[in-house]
Parts: structure tokens; C-alpha cells; sequence
């Protein structure tokens, strides 16, 4: 049962929308509450201090990091108070979930890609060159890489082909967005580039998220902290060393570092904002649409979002690839018209 009927909107403007007996209604909100991608959080953090900035008379929105898919679980409980308004994910929603959404009532959904995810690999100017691939990175710097002893010393243990120089990457730490890409949209793909590896992803998945994504502790991978100036000038001081950071940061230094290759293809705006570039994922929020009449100022955080992500503003500042320019009209539009998702368009 949707509670925006004109009575439950009458009860909703008071926040009292329990009274409208909405499907999981147990209480009243006066504050947007948003779930979801550890990826997304630090971007919704953004526009929810810049929101609550611009619009003093509304209360600041809560950001809340509990991950995609747990995020999901709980955005598709039902309506109402209790349940968030907002879903932050760092991939799209799957028709499966779209059903449980459907199946307790969470009937109109407003997908919104709010960006891309881009990630770099970059050395200083003039210093090491490489061709990466996926499988390259993973075998270079997973902790045990296939299931076995790490024993590459040099890219050329790697791969003949590569410089005989010293594994030395300086990368984001566990906690870090930039992190999680790395391991989903690099390490994974380079892991189950070995048959045996991708069939344990079905039988044991902790198993194989351990042996594809743990990196190596014997100094070859260095965890640089949240700073990715600080990994651009640990490899502009050292032209051995591969740096892995946001686009963003690439964009800002190319006088001191440069992008290395993967797969063939240049780390550039154009090739991560069309996908070419392997390090990259399109960033979403999902909206329900029922609660933008009973939550105060939920429209109002919707448009901070669309004056936030483009290629001058505060998110890109902090590692946003910005969305091609069709696709940032098309999201603007459904942030501004409230077009819901349909079945159809996850099939």
C-alpha cells in the first residue's frame, strides 16, 4: 500500500506518516536517510553537507555506509519512516531485487546514475612504462595470487615483456571507494582470468574474494592512507613506482605523472566515461518515489545532487568521473521529473 494518498500527504507534511499505515510505518521523519555503497558514501556525504549548507530550514540528511547490496535489502523493505528514502550503489540494481522492492511495496523506484567510478594507474612522467592488464595487476600484487606462494619480485617475473624493475605500487587502503574498484573492476577480473578460480566463486565465495582480492603485505604494495596527493608524490619521487588513485587525480597532475595503459587503452575522461578504460563502473542512486512528498526536502537533496556531479563541481573535486553529457541530461531529467525505473529496463 503506497502512502501518498492525499490524506497519508496531509499526515506526511506533519511527518506523521504512521498514521497514514504505510507498510512498515512504526514512527514519523523529519530527515532524509540514505543507505548503501561504501563507494557512493563519500560523493552523498558531499552534496548532504553542501545541501544542508544551501537549505538551513532542512535538517541534514543521514548518509548511512552499509554496502550495495545490504543497502538494497533495505531500501526494497516496504515504505514508510522506518525504511530509507534513499539507496547509494556502486552497481545497478538487479531484477531480482527489483521484485522484492515490487513484492513489499516499494512500487515506483527513480534509478539515477549519479557518475562513474574511474580509477587510475599512473607512474611519474618520464618513469616507468607498462601495458597492465588485469590479470598483470592481480598477479604483481595479490597476496597470493591463484592460491600460491607470491614470488614475483620484478614485472618482468610477471611478464617477460614488462620492465625488469621492482614491484613497488602505492595504492588506497581497505577503507577506501578507490580500494573496493580496485578489487571488483581489477584484482577479480584478473583472478578469474584462471579457470580454477572462477569456478570457486561458486563454491566457496569467501574463499575466492580472499584469494583474488587480498594484496600483499611484504612492502610491494604500500597502503598510502585516504591521500591520493600523497601517492602522486610518492611516485613523482620515485620513477620506479606505479601509483593507483581516482581519475580525478590524474587529470590535476599531468604535469608531474602520467596514466599507464590497460588493456591497450589510456586512462582518459573520454574512455572511462565511455567504458572503454577497464577501471571503470557507473555510481547510482535509487529514490523512492512515494517518500519525496513525505520526507522534507528529499526533492530538494535530489537537485543538490544534479548541481554537484558535473565536470567543474565539488564531486569531481574528489574523484567523480562525471557522466558523458547525454547521460547527465537523461539523469537529470529523471532527478527533476521523478521518471520511475521499470522491470523492463533491467531485463
Amino acid at each position: 500500500m503506497r502512502f501518498t494518498t492525499s490524506i497519508c500527504l496531509a499526515a506526511a507534511a506533519a511527518l506523521s506518516l504512521s498514521a497514514c499505515d504505510a507498510p512498515g510505518a512504526g514512527g514519523t521523519r523529519d530527515s532524509i536517510r540514505a543507505v548503501g555503497s561504501s563507494t557512493v558514501y563519500p560523493f552523498a556525504k558531499v552534496v548532504a553537507e553542501n545541501f544542508a549548507r544551501s537549505h538551513p530550514d532542512f535538517k541534514s540528511p543521514l548518509i548511512e555506509s552499509t554496502g550495495t547490496g545490504g543497502g538494497v535489502a533495505l531500501f526494497c523493505g516496504g515504505v514508510g519512516p522506518n525504511t530509507p528514502d534513499i539507496v547509494n550503489a556502486s552497481r545497478r540494481m538487479k531484477a531480482s531485487e527489483f521484485a522484492t522492492c515490487q513484492a513489499n511495496g516499494v512500487e515506483d523506484v527513480i534509478e539515477i546514475q549519479v557518475g562513474l567510478d574511474g580509477i587510475a594507474f599512473a607512474s611519474a612522467q618520464g618513469g616507468i612504462m607498462m601495458n597492465l592488464t588485469p590479470q598483470i595487476v592481480y598477479e604483481a600484487i595479490a597476496a597470493r595470487p591463484y592460491g600460491e606462494e607470491q614470488t614475483n619480485r620484478t614485472w618482468a617475473d610477471v611478464d617477460p615483456s614488462l620492465p625488469d624493475e621492482p614491484i613497488l605500487v602505492y595504492g588506497p587502503p581497505s577503507t577506501s571507494g578507490t580500494r573496493d574498484a580496485l578489487k571488483e573492476l581489477v584484482l577479480e577480473i584478473g583472478c578469474d582470468s584462471n579457470p580454477e578460480m572462477e569456478a570457486l566463486k561458486e563454491t566457496d565465495e569467501d574463499r575466492h574474494a580472499q584469494l583474488c582480492t587480498e594484496v600483499r603485505s611484504d612492502g610491494a604494495y604500500v597502503d598510502q592512507g585516504e591521500q591520493d596527493n600523497l601517492i602522486v608524490q610518492k611516485i613523482g619521487n620515485n620513477p620506479r613506482a606505479v601509483g593507483i588513485f581516482g581519475y580525478s587525480y590524474l587529470e590535476e597532475n599531468m604535469g608531474k605523472v602520467q596514466g599507464l595503459p590497460m588493456n591497450g587503452v589510456e586512462p582518459t575522461y573520454e574512455n572511462i566515461s565511455s567504458f572503454q578504460y577497464p577501471g571503470a563502473r557507473p555510481l547510482y542512486i535509487y529514490v523512492k518515489k512515494a517518500h519525496l512528498e513525505a520526507i522534507p526536502g528529499l526533492k530538494e537533496f535530489l537537485t543538490q545532487w544534479t548541481q554537484s556531479w558535473g565536470r567543474d563541481g565539488p564531486l569531481a573535486a574528489i574523484g567523480l568521473v562525471p557522466s558523458p553529457d547525454d547521460a547527465l541530461a537523461a539523469n537529470t531529467a529523471k532527478a527533476t521529473q521523478y521518471t520511475a525505473l521499470t522491470a523492463d529496463e533491467l531485463n
